[in-house]
């Protein structure tokens, strides 16, 4: 984009980085200057007057004005005129007129004109830092068919998009909502292909270190249970990418339970006889994921690395599973890099363990994990900067009731604690404060606890903040009735027990972290209970997650609801919100853009 001195400061003030950029400056409204034979009421338009009378007082001017353009008489009305248009208006000559025409009684008024010397059509107007005459000669400069077309679009929607800033009439735009369906269905195109066209140039390849071709047939065929086929479409999608020359990066997404280990392990036998290293965020997970490794990858020489582990010789494993502490020990060689749950690692500690284990012309095959399912356009947009796969199955159907509850429900959820218990079964309670607050409705854990203690034995208490909290969950799991906590439990320990959890509150919660709390339960094919515990009489967002499972469906009825919100952030940490686009809407326009684009 070649542009003059002068533009360039122009742009740069409009925050302007290409043609793309430029066209979606949308006018809010049009100025029509063409000369119509009809008297449109309460709509600003060209009027074709002589002046027959003036009245002029220290407050106002009254015009008395004949209009050639619709044969009738009108009067122009200034309020607290400056000097200038006292001199304005001359009796007997003909001028041109621009403003908003009311009538009442056969009486026609136009308040405030504007006297109007160019006739120049169709005016849009914009909201920008520069003047609507900079602004207009800007686009008539820039914004071309033939500048359009360099930045790759077709000709239906730079046709749409030259309509629009250079109208033959008028299009009814006021808010957003009422420009005509083909204009919308354009400006969403255009804002998707825009971004998802920036995506992609961020996308960066490099030479990986190894091709990868070792298979994971054989190992799944030992496993005492069979992989869903989401999980073998995503260990497929693996092992593709891992026998290309380029480097992997993949965003594997798989929802509460869905069987994401499994796809960790399989990958770390399809880059044998090449070492593996993988990063989680807690002790708890990594202990986990260690422990899975130790069962199902028994030919594996698998180390555990987090700050109260003993510092060994790594040269020695295969797999090297750890927790943050793995960025300050000295790695050896590694070929595939995995992230878990990688939306809980900062973008620098994602780049740190990158540069560990990269050379400088070549890298590490990446792969990250994260169980927080996203709405599937937005996983589509994401697989212009990134490879995504999504699992959206799980190895065996939960039986999870759930159901919203009240203050007039506590006692038969006495009774439903009690029966669990007596089952030998497991309770978790979520409560959305540590410490009381005189502005909040609901109780803290503080307030809580003593009563809670007081009717029921082994009851754990932990929040974010407590530094034995993994200590406790461990106990919690082997010798624990009731758990007390924070959502710190949302992503964690896997407790096999557990069948009930009530999640106070429940209508200040996200429905994906209300999802991941009820992922807690049921683990083991347990019948499940989910309590959403509420102040509020009726809730449309808690009886529609009351009725939908899967965790894909949850993050579009999260969209919905919130309708808003900086959607890309925590995947890629980049992007911005839509202004046309609706995520929950719009997944056709996003497959015609990413076809568009090749991607």
């Amino acid at each position: 984009m070649q542009l003059e001195k002068e533009d360039q400061a122009r742009f740069k003030r409009l925050g302007v980085n290409s043609y793309l950029d430029l066209a979606l400056l949308i006018p809010y409204d049009y100025e029509n200057l063409l000369l119509d034979g009809t008297l449109h009421v309460g709509v600003a338009q060209l009027v074709d007057v002589t002046v027959n009378s003036v009245v002029r007082t220290p407050s106002s001017i009254k015009i008395n004005l004949y209009s050639h353009n619709f044969s009738h008489s009108l009067e122009a009305v200034f309020f607290k005129p400056k000097p200038y248009m006292q001199r304005q208006f001359l009796v007997g000559e003909r001028y041109y007129l621009y403003g908003v025409i009311n009538c009442s009684g056969g009486h026609c008024t136009i308040s405030q004109p504007k006297k109007v010397t160019n006739i120049a059509g169709v005016t849009p107007k914009y909201k920008t830092p520069l003047r609507n005459d900079t602004m207009s000669r800007l686009m008539q400069k820039h914004l071309t068919h033939e500048n359009l077309a360099s930045e790759g679009l077709n000709e239906k929607i730079i046709k749409k998009i030259l309509e629009v800033h250079f109208p033959k009439e008028t299009i009814a735009i006021k808010p957003k909502t009422s420009f005509l369906p083909q204009y919308l269905e354009t400006f969403k195109y255009l804002e998707l292909y825009n971004n998802m066209r920036q995506l992609s140039q961020k996308r960066r390849y490099f030479p990986c270190k190894e091709k990868l071709t070792n298979t994971y047939e054989e190992w799944s065929k030992s496993l005492p249970f069979t992989l869903t086929n989401e999980q073998l479409a995503a260990i497929k999608d693996i092992q593709s990418d891992f026998a290309k020359e380029r480097a992997t990066k993949r965003l594997v997404v798989g929802d509460v339970g869905s069987g994401k280990t499994m796809v960790i392990l399989a990958s770390v036998m399809m880059a044998r006889p090449h070492r593996a290293v993988l990063m989680a965020p807690t002790t708890l997970l990594a202990n986990q994921l260690y422990e899975e490794a130790l069962k199902y990858l028994p030919s594996v020489k698998t180390a555990l690395v987090t700050n109260k582990t003993a510092k060994i010789d790594l040269q020695a494993y295969d797999f090297i599973i750890g927790t943050h502490a793995l960025l300050y020990r000295e790695l050896p060689d590694v070929t595939l890099v995995m992230i878990d749950e990688q939306h809980r690692f900062g973008t620098a500690q994602r780049n740190m363990l990158d540069k560990l284990v990269s050379s400088s012309d070549t890298r590490a095959h990446f792969l990250q994990f994260s169980a927080t399912p996203i709405p599937r356009t937005q996983a589509m947009i994401q697989t212009a900067h990134i490879d995504v796969s999504l699992i959206t199955s799980t190895p065996f159907i939960k039986d999870i009731t759930t159901k919203v509850i009240h203050k007039e429900d506590f006692s038969s959820l006495l009774e439903h604690i009690k029966d669990e218990i007596k089952q030998d079964h497991q309770v978790l309670l979520v409560y959305p404060l540590v410490e009381e607050s005189e502005a909040f409705l609901y109780q803290s854990i503080s307030e809580a606890r003593a009563f809670w203690e007081k009717r029921f034995d082994n009851v754990y208490v932990t929040h974010g903040k407590d530094k034995e909290k993994e200590k406790v969950l461990l106990d919690f799991r082997d010798k624990g009735d009731i758990l007390i906590a924070t959502t710190v439990v949302e992503v964690g320990i896997s407790l096999p027990k557990l069948s009930s959890v009530i999640i106070v509150g429940a209508e200040r919660l996200g429905l994906s972290t209300l999802h991941q709390l009820r992922g807690r339960v049921s683990r083991t094919g347990l019948k499940g209970y989910c309590h959403l515990f509420t102040y509020q009489e009726k809730s449309e967002r808690l009886d529609q997650f009351c009725k939908t499972k899967s965790g894909f469906d949850i993050a579009e009825l999260d969209l919905k609801f919130r309708k808003s919100g900086d959607l890309l952030k925590g995947i890629n940490q980049s992007g911005s919100e839509y202004k046309w686009v609706d995520l929950s809407e719009d997944i056709e326009i996003v497959q015609e853009v990413k076809r568009d684009l090749g991607i």
